[in-house]
């Protein structure tokens, strides 16, 4: 049977509309402006040109994509889409107000389920948190996020050394807190994160902020 995941996004304070204590918050998903589903095809055209394709990121998707089948599991589409382009990562990463880059890892089993693996995309700088692909049989990959670096705590645990941090790879109870459903997809993921960036990148300017119609749109779930 699968496991399930508590739900929360986690992100950062929206001006005057959305408080947060710290530089990052889980917020509970029925409290998040709602997202048109049907403007997430795969093709990032909210995010601008995304003319071109890196070779040097081809290659390496290429081997964390061959590692990946050998477990039967596949990266989603549309990662597969914005990870090859020689401009979609910069942008996003760029908008990341709490300095945030994208951070691409080999599978990493699960701490919590047999069979399913994490693939981290995009760090924090610090490490606040870290956001991965579940990937589990069967099933469509979806977005989780966590504090802890699964990567490293793996690592320790396979040559048995110590764990990173004060936790215990074995303690389920802990690593089912520790690991957040985030998005449904990628994409949906990307544009939120983009979204709530390019919001407090404008309420931030000096006089009245230049928000655009999503913006407002957006912002305007927290007014009501």
């Amino acid at each position: 049977m699968h496991v399930r995941f508590e739900a929360s996004w986690c992100g950062s304070e929206l001006g005057d509309y959305r408080a947060c204590s710290a530089t990052y918050a889980d917020y509970p998903h029925d409290s998040l402006p709602p997202l048109d589903a049907e403007r997430f095809k795969g093709t990032f055209e909210w995010l601008g040109d995304h003319t071109g394709t890196s070779a040097a990121r081809v290659t390496r998707l290429e081997a964390v994509s061959a590692d990946l089948d050998r477990q039967g599991l596949s990266l989603p589409l549309d990662y597969i889409a914005y990870f090859t382009s020689a401009k979609l990562p910069d942008v996003l990463g760029d908008h990341a107000l709490t300095c945030c880059w994208n951070s691409l890892s080999g599978p990493i089993p699960s701490p919590v389920e047999p069979g399913a693996f994490l693939v981290r995309f995009f760090r924090d700088q610090q490490d606040c948190v870290l956001w991965y692909f579940y990937l589990r049989p069967g099933s469509s990959p979806f977005v989780v996020h966590s504090h802890l670096e699964y990567e490293a705590e793996y690592e320790a645990h396979a040559s048995q050394g110590e764990f990173n941090g004060d936790s215990d790879i074995e303690d389920l109870e802990e690593q089912m807190e520790a690991l957040q459903y985030c998005a449904p997809s990628f994409e949906e993921w990307a544009y939120r994160f983009w979204i709530e960036n390019r919001i407090v990148e404008a309420l931030d300017h000096d006089g009245e902020p230049a928000l655009d119609e999503d913006q407002r749109a957006y912002l305007s779930h927290y007014r009501h």
